[in-house]
């Protein structure tokens, strides 16, 4: 009886001190994602993380100035779409950088700051070429970071949200390129004033 007692109590020692340990292991069988934080980021997907942040801000900032200082309509209708689509893909971004500790930014920088000034002094068919232009840049531009991101990013949701994003700002830079074009086209066969 003795020896059964100083068994017991040897195992109950033996699983006191293996439980932290044990809870220290991750668990067994299926797992849901499990998301990096800030620390764990590459130095690239952070990068893009806070581009891709300004960039949409800007999209949607300029998309609501479009539906304001805009003639054409297909630029109005342009400037909507940028405002739905960018919205959506911003709450997407600030859902993964929460889930991984990272603080966006809240407000435009200087550059899109400056683009943006520049804009509002604009009106009609002047605000239909130079924000029509400025889309064009911004999307060729936009396309080469996402799928720079898409292809070359570290983390995998990152990644999923670039690549799904590319599909929607590749359509924004077509549908850019064929308003620039009929804008220039009208343009140019008008006699100045």
């Amino acid at each position: 009886m003795r020896i059964h007692r100083h068994l017991l109590s040897s195992v109950a020692v033996a699983l006191l001190l293996s439980a932290p340990a044990l809870a220290q292991q991750p668990p067994k069988g299926p797992q849901r994602h499990v998301t990096a934080p800030q620390g764990q980021l590459s130095q690239q997907d952070l990068e893009f993380m806070k581009n891709a942040a300004i960039g949409g801000m800007a999209e949607v900032d300029l998309g609501k100035l479009a539906q304001q200082n805009g003639q054409s309509p297909d630029v109005k209708s342009f400037g909507a779409r940028m405002v739905q689509d960018h919205s959506r893909a911003n709450e997407q971004l600030m859902n993964i950088a929460k889930e991984r500790g990272v603080q966006l930014p809240q407000q435009l920088d200087s550059e899109h700051m400056q683009e943006r000034d520049r804009l509002t002094k604009l009106q009609g068919e002047a605000f239909d070429r130079a924000y029509m232009r400025m889309m064009v840049a911004d999307h060729d531009k936009d396309m080469k970071e996402f799928r720079k991101e898409a292809q070359m990013g570290h983390d995998r949701e990152l990644k999923r949200f670039a690549r799904e994003t590319l599909a929607v700002i590749e359509q924004h830079d077509q549908l850019a390129h064929n308003i620039d074009r009929q804008l220039v086209g009208v343009g140019s066969s008008r006699t100045p004033r």
